[in-house]
């Protein structure tokens, strides 16, 4: 007989198995982990929190995509990362208590557990192993940031284009054959608030690349990259 479905009132550390954050951590510590965790199930589409709100917990994305954006004050999207389950968010205002950041929306139907901020940060005590994948993860986000802010501040709407179309490509995997296949294709609307453009640009690029032999699509939803490398070559000093 198939196992119930997990729902917010049976919290479960295999759920948690999923979270890459735990990788290595015992049965003893996740059953502690996942006692201490409120669980909820939300549609897609709805939000988690939203920018400027209190709430310190930290979040583990059982399963679903959710994506990390903001808004600015005449409605303007502006669009960071998606976070695909085994991922977790909300761990800057845990460490600092400060207000949220960032709004969280979910992509699909998403699993959720949340970590109040006095447990996350006693989970960080006890367990050096989280505690250093917190670090490097927040180094990495940093890393992240500071190529955006060059992106934006030095290059223009191709070049954006390109490297984001670039970063896609790698996250979904290259082919031997130097092609990457981006399924689900990206909406213009989503590559338009990565980088900080408006959506008739970046329709206008992507038809100029499809022009050139280096996007094609399948289907209705997937893209395909023809030519990685040539991708590449079009962003300066592009590793």
């Amino acid at each position: 007989m198939a196992s119930p479905p997990l729902t917010p009132a049976r919290p479960s550390s295999f759920a948690l198995r999923r979270i890459a954050l735990f990788e290595g951590l015992g049965d003893d510590s996740l059953d502690r982990i996942a006692a201490d965790c409120e669980w909820r199930q939300l549609d897609a589409r709805q939000p988690v929190f939203s920018r400027c709100s209190q709430g310190s917990d930290v979040f583990f994305l059982a399963a679903g995509r959710v994506r990390i954006t903001t808004y600015s004050p005449g409605g303007r999207e502006v669009s960071f990362r998606d976070h695909e389950a085994g991922g977790h968010f909300g761990d800057l205002a845990a460490i600092d208590g400060q207000a949220r950041s960032t709004d969280v929306l979910t992509l699909e139907p998403s699993l959720l557990a949340s970590l109040s901020r006095d447990s996350f940060l006693a989970l960080l005590a006890r367990e050096p192993a989280v505690a250093m994948r917190v670090m490097v993860d927040l180094a990495g986000l940093v890393r992240q940031l500071t190529d955006r802010v060059m992106e934006l501040s030095t290059q223009g709407v191709p070049t954006r284009l390109h490297a984001e179309l670039l970063r896609l490509a790698h996250a979904a995997g290259v082919a031997p054959d130097n092609t990457a296949r981006l399924e689900p294709a990206p909406s213009h609307a989503m590559l338009a608030s990565k980088i900080s453009t408006n959506r008739e640009q970046v329709t206008r690029e992507l038809s100029a690349l499809a022009q050139r032999g280096l996007l094609r699509k399948q289907g209705r939803q997937a893209l395909l990259v023809m030519d990685v490398q040539a991708l590449r070559a079009l962003i300066p000093e592009a590793p």
